[in-house]
């Protein structure tokens, strides 16, 4: 099973200092380099539960960066 991340909206009043933009689609697995480490952080356990079985009451969620507050859909994709 793979993991694909997508940013899809950006509430901050800042533009992201990864450069990442609404849009911007990751493959997990083969992609995770060029994802900003901080949303990486946040979304690890996230992926984790996914990737093991479990299921996540919403499948938003965003960066800690209280400027840019970047905020990533995560989908399972068989």
């Amino acid at each position: 099973m793979k993991i694909k991340i997508t940013l899809v909206e950006q509430k901050g009043t800042c533009p992201c200092h990864r450069g990442h933009k609404v849009g911007d689609t990751f493959d997990f697995d083969t992609e995770r380099g060029k994802l900003c480490p901080m949303a990486a952080h946040v979304l690890f356990p996230m992926i984790d539960i996914l990737r093991y079985g479990g299921e996540l009451k919403s499948n938003v969620f965003c960066c800690p960066d209280v400027d840019t507050i970047n905020v990533f859909k995560i989908e399972k994709v068989d």
